[in-house]
């Protein structure tokens, strides 16, 4: 009988790179939250950074995974947990993004300007998937009529604009100073 074999550090630094980044994503955002918004209960925070850095540092398939985590059990232990479901695909999809656009033609994620533009990309899919996100839940969670929850949603673009933006000025130069230690670069 043949015995079949695989390399289970590879599995391990996978699962623990998961964990932590997750850890990290979720710490950023429940100790950085600046409430916003006139009797909403939106905020803004660093976390976004975080999903920036992971695209950068882990990678496409472990940042999405520790993205989506990571935000998900935020949204599921906050007072918003009908946002998780979204949020979990949100996130990944918008860690998807800028960690495609980094390591794309060769760039290994070290290119500033390249992950810059990444974190555009990702950032501009998070802020209209939200705006559905929440024109949805308004409708079928809250009960407003659709055409107050196009615009009731589009009072919050500019507190996402404004969570992008804290989150590219955190991340490129984070994930710059984290792509120098040899271990990342390994990665």
């Amino acid at each position: 009988m043949e015995q079949k074999t695989f390399n289970t550090s590879y599995a391990v630094r996978d699962i623990a790179q998961i964990s932590l980044m997750a850890a990290i994503v979720f710490v950023a955002t429940k100790l950085t939250g600046i409430p916003v918004g006139l009797g909403y209960k939106g905020f803004v925070h660093a976390g976004d950074a975080m999903v920036f850095v992971a695209a950068i540092i882990l990678r496409r398939k472990n940042a999405v995974i520790a993205s989506a985590l990571g935000m998900g059990l935020f949204d599921l232990l906050s007072t918003a947990p009908a946002w998780a479901p979204f949020t979990l695909i949100i996130k990944g999809v918008m860690a998807y993004l800028a960690a495609t656009i980094a390591y794309r033609n060769n760039y290994n994620g070290e290119s500033i300007v390249n992950n810059i533009f990444g974190f555009i990309v990702g950032g501009i899919w998070m802020i209209g998937a939200y705006y559905f996100a929440g024109v949805f839940l308004d409708h079928y969670l809250m009960g407003f009529p659709w055409s107050q929850c196009w615009i009731l949603q589009a009072t919050h673009i500019g507190e996402d604009v404004a969570q992008v933006i804290v989150g590219m000025i955190i991340a490129v130069p984070l994930s710059k100073v984290l792509k120098r230690i040899k271990y990342f670069r390994e990665m």
